[in-house]
């Protein structure tokens, strides 16, 4: 099973120390979360900095919140990272829930599934080379695949996962792991009735902190207020792992729900984590 990491968003300039590290060690992914108002850098800006960092492994957005965004320029800006990373994008997707980011994003919260079903659509036309409409053409670059990079959903409610078959190449499970394995089970059910080929890829999210006291304490400090405004960021804060014994029994428990690969999120700034883990690994 493949180990990522999910990088911390206090200090975007310190990515790059994080990204080398990461892209040294044994690690699979570089995982970066969307917000649009919150003080976090933009994940595909980002991602293109690390991807221009690093030579080996995947950049992932870890989701970004396809409603937001502008369809056409955003199929342009994903098909030019996955050109120019040599393939390394994978696209975590997903609607959000605050109403503050579509009211930034002048969106409308309420219709977010509906929107970005559409928006899947026309990325996977132009994706292919097809013309934007009867009077406007294709819009390039192409990516390395036809269908554009692969695209992993995150979520919850059945439409989210029925949207890995309709869609997707895999999910990506933001849940502790007795959540997961109905989750799992459901998302094959959908893939099975699709009559998609092969397995879903199945992703999934520890929340970690590895280190001395004031490691945690910052990790600690960082999830709490990134979760204030879902009324529950002490269920959150109780699931932060914080030992090396904590992070290996949460790999083992999704290594036995048939994960893929797991992604370690570090809240904490201190980019020493990633040295820490890789030994942890081994």
């Amino acid at each position: 099973m493949q180990i990522g990491l999910g990088l911390p968003i206090a200090d975007p300039a310190a990515l790059l120390d994080w990204a080398r590290r990461a892209d040294a060690g044994p690690f699979s992914t570089l995982g970066l979360l969307d917000r649009l108002v919150y003080d976090n850098p933009e994940p595909l800006v980002a991602l293109s900095m690390l991807a221009g960092a690093t030579s080996r492994v995947q950049v992932q957005t870890e989701v970004l919140l396809t409603p937001l965004r502008d369809t056409a320029l955003l199929a342009k800006q994903v098909a030019t990272l996955d050109r120019m990373s040599g393939g390394r994008l994978v696209l975590g997707l997903g609607v959000g829930g605050r109403a503050d980011d579509h009211l930034a994003a002048g969106v409308d919260l309420r219709t977010r599934g509906r929107r970005m079903d559409e928006q899947l659509a026309l990325l996977r036309r132009l994706w292919s080379g097809e013309p934007f409409g009867a009077e406007c053409g294709p819009i390039g670059p192409a990516p390395l695949r036809p269908g554009g990079p692969p695209i992993l959903f995150g979520g919850f409610r059945p439409a989210a996962l029925e949207r890995v078959a309709r869609w997707g190449d895999g999910f990506l499970a933001a849940a502790p792991a007795p959540w997961c394995g109905e989750l799992f089970d459901s998302v094959r059910g959908y893939w099975r009735e699709h009559g998609r080929d092969g397995e879903p890829r199945m992703v999934a999210q520890v929340n970690i902190a590895l280190g001395p006291q004031p490691v945690v304490d910052d990790a600690r400090a960082a999830l709490g207020a990134y979760y204030e405004f879902t009324g529950i960021a002490e269920n959150m804060l109780s699931g932060l792992r914080t030992t090396s014994a904590e992070i290996r029994s949460a790999i083992r428990q999704f290594a036995d729900l048939g994960a893929d690969e797991v992604m370690l999120y570090c809240y904490g700034a201190d980019p020493d984590q990633v040295d820490r883990l890789a030994d942890m690994i081994g």
